[in-house]
Formats: C-alpha cells, sequence, structure tokens
C-alpha cells in the first residue's frame, strides 16, 4: 500500500515507519491512520523481530506532536481514536520497538517515545508533554510515563510542560541510547543486529509477557483516561481556550473553569 505522510518499507525482518510530513512531522488524523495501518500490516510478518519508527530525511523533529487544530469539537473524537489506535497496534502487534529521535519528540511524540521499548537518541533530541500548557494533558503519557521513568518525575513533566533534552532523557531511562547524529543509523544497526540474532516468536511472547506484567492493562486503562478526557476535560471552558489561543497565537486567558 502507497502512503502520503508516511514511509514504511520491511528490510530485512525489521519494519521501518518513517514520519514524512517535514519539518516538524505533525500527526494530523490521516497520518495517524496510515501508521496504525503500517503496524496492522508488520503484525502479519511472521518473521519480523523488530519495529522502527523515525523521521524521514529532511525533518527537524521526530515528531512535535498531534495537530493542535484537530482538538476541534468536530474532529476530537476521531483524532483521539486514530492516535490512540496506534498504541493499541503497537501493542497486538507485540513486536519489539525502537525509535530514533534526531530532534524534538513533544506531545504525541514522545507519548510514542514512551511506548517503544528502545530508544536512541541524538544530541538534538528533545522530550516533553507540553499539553498541560494548552489546558489539557496527555492521556497515554499519563498512563506509561510513570511506568518508564518514575512516578514522581513523571508526574513533574506531565504537570508543568518542562522539556527535557537527551541527557536528561537518558538518565530517567526515557532513552536507552544516545549518539551524535550522523552515527545514528549504525547504532540503531547494532541493536537491530542483536535482535535478528533472535526467534521472532520467541520476542513476540516476551513482548507480551512484559506487557501482562504490568498492574493494568493498558487497554482497560486507556478507556478510563479516554473517558475523563472526553467527557469531562474538553467540556471545561479551559480547555476550548487553550486549543483557541495556541491556534490563534496568543497566551491563553484561563477563566479557571
Amino acid at each position: 500500500m502507497s502512503y502520503e505522510h508516511i514511509r514504511f518499507v520491511v528490510e530485512d525482518r525489521v519494519g521501518r515507519i518513517r514520519f514524512a510530513r517535514p519539518p516538524l512531522n505533525v500527526l494530523n488524523i490521516a497520518m495517524m491512520r496510515e501508521v496504525a495501518d503500517a503496524l496492522e500490516a508488520c503484525a502479519k510478518e511472521r518473521e519480523m523481530v523488530a519495529v522502527v519508527f523515525e523521521a524521514a530525511e529532511g525533518s527537524r523533529a521526530f515528531s512535535a506532536g498531534v495537530a493542535v487544530e484537530e482538538h476541534a469539537a468536530e474532529t476530537i473524537y476521531q483524532m483521539l481514536e486514530a492516535f490512540h489506535d496506534i498504541f493499541r497496534a503497537l501493542e497486538a502487534t507485540a513486536k519489539p520497538a525502537l525509535a530514533v529521535v534526531d530532534g524534538a519528540a513533544l506531545g504525541g511524540g514522545c507519548e510514542l517515545v514512551a511506548a517503544c521499548d528502545v530508544v536512541v537518541a541524538s544530541e538534538r533530541a528533545r522530550f516533553g508533554q507540553p499539553e498541560i500548557k494548552l489546558g489539557v494533558f496527555p492521556p497515554v503519557a499519563a498512563i506509561l510515563l510513570p511506568r518508564v521513568i518514575g512516578e514522581k518525575r513523571a508526574r513533574e513533566l506531565i504537570l508543568t510542560g518542562e522539556l527535557i533534552d537527551a541527557p536528561e532523557a537518558l538518565r530517567l531511562g526515557l532513552a536507552s541510547y544516545g549518539a551524535n547524529s550522523a552515527q545514528l543509523e549504525q547504532k540503531l544497526q547494532e541493536i537491530l543486529g542483536r535482535l535478528r540474532e533472535l526467534s521472532a516468536p520467541a520476542l513476540e511472547a516476551t513482548r507480551r509477557a512484559l506487557d501482562i506484567g504490568r498492574d493494568f492493562s493498558f487497554a482497560e486503562t486507556l478507556k478510563r483516561v479516554e473517558n475523563l478526557y472526553l467527557n469531562d476535560l474538553l467540556k471545561t471552558e479551559d480547555a476550548q481556550e487553550g486549543v483557541r489561543a495556541f491556534i490563534e497565537k496568543r497566551k491563553p486567558a484561563w477563566r479557571n473553569r
């Protein structure tokens, strides 16, 4: 299948999903649906040992997050469903997931990084969940980030919208390896080489076991968080004001209701 917003290839038992909406690779509904479709294609490849997320050439960011304009009332449900379908597909596929981050991974981009098993970050990488500055919160990060970097630091990052650099991401465990931009592919191939020596079914079963080992089912927890996001938060005036202010390029005027 040909895609408009991503590049998807299978190379030597690895599915490579490249975000191709430069320069910032903002995730719109159409792009998110393509990513989920590519993951479903990966699930059918019995010998595949890994899925890699990366930015296409010419990008300044891994992904600057989900398109804010699609938080509008007429598209928010489709947007959230399309975005969360990526994580549901990733969990269902159960292939080891890797992210190569050269530039910013913000909002939805950072959430995708948190969902990956191995992350290689360049010196240009930046990570963060700035959603709170729009009057909303990141549903997937609220579930995954505490599991990845620890409860206290995750709460701080999500509640303040603070950005962190690659060394801090490495220290916290959000990133697995650091490499210069020119050496990212070499480091990626080193990791993939180790995975290619292993059994694909064994890797898949192991990833499923790791997911089962979590305290709560991701899918069930996500359902509850989605309900809070859609039926409580997005009905507040401040959530609507935050999105309008971003689109209008002005500071939000919070009314605290």
